[in-house]
């Protein structure tokens, strides 16, 4: 399989199936993924707050630095995993395809929700409009980081399709 080759890639005309409700599910997704990371916010705070207790205020000022690395770790390892998905994304099928042939690991998977948060903070209406007018669907900062985001289970049979090849 050529890694860089664009006509592989599928589309909504090619591959309807990938892209079923892709836009809904994409922002049930995300809503499930902020319930989560608000959990992991609450926990991250009530640690902090007992071991600035514990410390007798000493350990305070590492919320500011232990809450932000928590939600960057959350991405990292859930998209940098074999499933490649967030919960939200894995509880809505959806997974995360490079485009561009490279793993999405590292950097990648770092770096697409730091992207993503640049882009609804910076440009809200624009980022999520994007979605209508790409041919597969891709949001802002999927296509600055190079990747495709599809319904898993029906992206599972057309691996095995592109890999039978």
């Amino acid at each position: 399989m050529n890694k860089n080759a664009d006509y592989e890639l599928p589309t909504p005309s090619t591959a309807p199936e990938l892209f079923d409700g892709l836009l809904k599910r994409r922002v049930l997704a995300y809503l499930i993924d902020l319930a989560v990371l608000a959990g992991i916010v609450v926990l991250v705070s009530l640690v902090s707050l007992v071991l600035g207790i514990l410390t007798l205020g000493a350990t305070f000022v590492t919320v500011i630095f232990a809450i932000p690395l928590a939600i960057v770790a959350y991405y990292s390892v859930t998209l940098g995993s074999e499933k490649r998905a967030t919960i939200g994304m894995g509880m809505m099928d959806l997974v995360l395809t490079p485009v561009r042939g490279g793993p999405l690991n590292g950097w990648r998977a770092f770096a697409h929700p730091l992207v993503f948060w640049l882009t609804i903070w910076i440009l809200p209406p624009l980022s999520y409009l994007f979605a209508l007018f790409t041919p597969r669907r891709q949001m802002i900062h999927d296509l600055i980081m190079g990747v495709l985001m599809v319904r898993r289970s029906p992206m599972e049979a057309h691996w095995e399709q592109q890999s039978a090849y």
